[in-house]
């Protein structure tokens, strides 16, 4: 098995590659002053069976590009296999027509893909329950929401729960919702596991004050695509109250206003866990914090797999009432967008152990 990576993530793919005790391979990727990138192997492929790891991320028509050309390259060098990792899939959120007139670009991108004879694709906390019914080629969807339910265990100090799951799980179907490093470099990956930090976040070493916590705690989707989201990282831990907060986008102008709470909110409610599968602008948690802090909530901590941030979402963000962002490394983020409240937790192990799965 030889692994690559395009350029958009190699920092993830390094770390994969790590935890499958392989070296990337390498892949010269030229950029023509007009843009055009050119991509040759530079190692042999015949009968390997081959990885590509790739975030289709910003920006997102170079970084397809890119992986089309990588896929492409390996196939006619003789590759047995192509297995694509793309934590996060570009296009997303354009999975159907919301206005007349409009094209479903997400269902391009994927027929292109299946057109140069991916053999399976391996994603992360897609944004629709619908996307996965796009593909005619074995894909596999994990899942951060394992991950974000022990981080939020140790931040209210109550130890592991027996039935969380350990590493990968893949998404269970249900029928009823349809709808890198820390950013101080000073925090190492063994730091971010850190018990006693952990619980230094609520200042609860005391069993008393986390048991406080736990009762005042909820979660909360920041909208109600988030449900069926809620929904599963609630039974990680112990059927957690959750509620959802209601807004409303305007399709032209992506302007976002949120109104109001759908849920049973807990009369003793006061630290939210605000859990989504991306952000880009930071608006929609933004947004979500101004409102749970009219019903008396104090504390919030946000848990977002995909680290998008565009625009000015690092400084909207350090500069709103949210303690801690929480992201997944799927998304490079570059020095430029990192800050104070931002921590990364790695998907590399649950990936490669997956990959190790489908030897």
């Amino acid at each position: 098995m030889k692994i690559f990576s395009g350029s958009f993530n190699k920092p993830l793919a390094e770390k994969i590659a790590d935890h499958l005790g392989l070296i990337l391979s390498p892949v010269e990727v030229f950029v023509f002053p007009d843009g055009e990138r050119r991509i040759k192997l530079n190692e042999r492929v015949v009968d390997d069976d081959t990885i590509v790891v790739q975030s289709t991320a910003t920006p997102v028509d170079n970084s397809y590009t890119e992986l089309f050309f990588i896929i492409d390259a390996l196939k006619r060098s003789g590759a047995r296999s192509v297995t694509v990792v793309m934590p996060y899939v570009g296009y997303q959120r354009q999975d159907h027509v919301f206005r007349d007139g409009e094209a479903v670009s997400l269902k391009v991108m994927i027929k292109i893909l299946e057109s140069l004879k991916v053999d399976r694709i391996i994603t992360l906390d897609l944004h629709s329950i619908k996307i996965p019914e796009f593909f005619h080629i074995p894909q596999i969807e994990l899942s951060a929401l394992p991950m974000f339910a022990e981080k939020i265990k140790g931040l209210m100090g109550v130890g592991s729960l027996s039935h969380v799951a350990d590493g990968a799980r893949p998404f269970a179907d249900e029928d009823s919702d349809l709808e890198q490093s820390s950013l101080s470099e000073k925090r190492s990956g063994a730091d971010l596991n850190n018990d006693n930090e952990n619980k230094s976040v609520f200042n609860s070493s005391a069993s008393g004050q986390s048991s406080h916590f736990f009762e005042n705690a909820v979660l909360v989707s920041p909208d109600m695509g988030g449900l069926r989201r809620i929904k599963m990282i609630s039974s990680d831990l112990d059927s957690m109250p959750w509620i959802a907060t209601v807004k409303d986008r305007d399709l032209a102008t992506g302007e976002i206003q949120t109104n109001r709470i759908e849920g049973e909110l807990p009369d003793t409610a006061k630290t939210a866990f605000i859990v989504d599968d991306m952000t880009s602008s930071g608006k929609t948690i933004i947004e979500a914090i101004k409102l749970l802090k009219e019903k008396g909530f104090e504390r919030f901590f946000a848990f977002v797999t995909h680290p998008i941030f565009s625009s000015d979402a690092p400084i909207l963000l350090q500069r709103s009432d949210v303690e801690k962002v929480f992201v997944t490394d799927s998304v490079f983020v570059p020095e430029e967008k990192r800050f104070e409240k931002l921590e990364t937790l790695s998907v590399a192990e649950m990936i490669a152990e997956e990959l190790n799965n489908i030897k």
